[in-house]
């Protein structure tokens, strides 16, 4: 008995001795370009969408109490989470614990569990025992709970770890990031060095402060002004997007600004409170500004 089928159609036959071929039916070829249509469609829209991932910061307040900053990780994990944003980063030493941690330590678990109940990536940093050493890092979770790198400070400043040595650039399902800490932000060539890699976002979890002596007055709103020069100086240097995340606290010399930049301008920014931002990059846009400036794409 005959299948069904798109492209069934009465026995035909050539000549004899010859095999039996399906005549071919003009409504059936006419429906299968529909669907292959659609499907070229939908996969063109998909690609856009991966294209334009959207991106989370929590400029958190530190708490003194040990489980403080805990809690206030997940809850912005489920927040940016319900935003259905890719990913979140969070502040420099963002654990705001007394002693150094293993990767496996459970505080870490619970984190990797939120991101895994959330389906969110996220950016983590805190003096980390690794290898039976001391140092500054940022560990990377993916949407299913995994750690899947980790990124240790270059460039210390007054940082009781040793220096790390390697950049880190990583292709998750969004985007392929680069991440960085604090005073490596004033660097340059490390973040051409991650262009190099392929780098499309840099993430800069920072808790940064200005020096006293470096200004006569107005401390803060110069420092200020410099910290958003040199964020959007790496974003244009490099054509590529720059996201610096710093916390709440009640120190005194700390700049509690948190952005997201293109090469352009800022897309996002938060001051002096807590809270998320987010902001949809378009990806495209480094292959558009990459045909605009000359010699920017090396």
């Amino acid at each position: 008995m005959e299948q069904p089928g798109v492209l069934a159609g009465p026995i035909t036959r050539r000549s004899c001795g010859s095999n039996p071929t399906p005549a071919i039916n003009p409504l059936g070829l006419i429906a299968l370009t529909k669907i292959l249509s659609v499907c070229v469609h939908l996969k063109l829209i998909t690609q856009k969408m991966k294209n334009k991932p959207l991106i989370a910061l929590a400029q958190i307040e530190y708490g003194n109490a040990e489980r403080h900053n805990i809690e206030k990780i997940k809850k912005y994990i489920s927040l940016a989470g319900k935003k259905k944003a890719d990913i979140i980063c969070f502040p420099e030493t963002c654990l705001n614990r007394k002693h150094n941690l293993s990767m496996s330590h459970s505080i870490i678990k619970e984190i990797q569990e939120a991101c895994k109940k959330n389906s969110i990536w996220a950016i983590i940093t805190d003096y980390f025992i690794i290898n039976k050493k001391t140092y500054k890092a940022a560990l990377l979770i993916d949407r299913t709970g995994k750690i899947k790198g980790n990124y240790k400070k270059i460039n210390l400043y007054g940082d009781d770890a040793k220096e790390g040595k390697r950049i880190f650039a990583y292709k998750t399902d969004f985007a392929k990031i680069g991440i960085v800490i604090c005073w490596d932000l004033a660097f340059p060539k490390l973040f051409k060095k991650m262009k190099k890699a392929g780098a499309q976002i840099i993430f800069c979890p920072a808790k940064w402060c200005y020096e006293t002596k470096a200004h006569e007055k107005n401390h803060k709103e110069r420092e200020l002004n410099l910290l958003k020069s040199m964020i959007l100086s790496r974003a244009f240097e490099n054509l590529n997007f720059i996201a610096l995340c710093n916390p709440i606290t009640n120190q005194r010399d700390l700049i509690s600004y948190s952005a997201i930049s293109s090469p352009h301008k800022i897309l996002a920014e938060i001051k002096d409170k807590e809270g998320l931002i987010t902001a949809k990059l378009n990806l495209n846009e480094i292959k558009t500004f990459s045909k605009l400036y000359p010699g920017k794409e090396k």
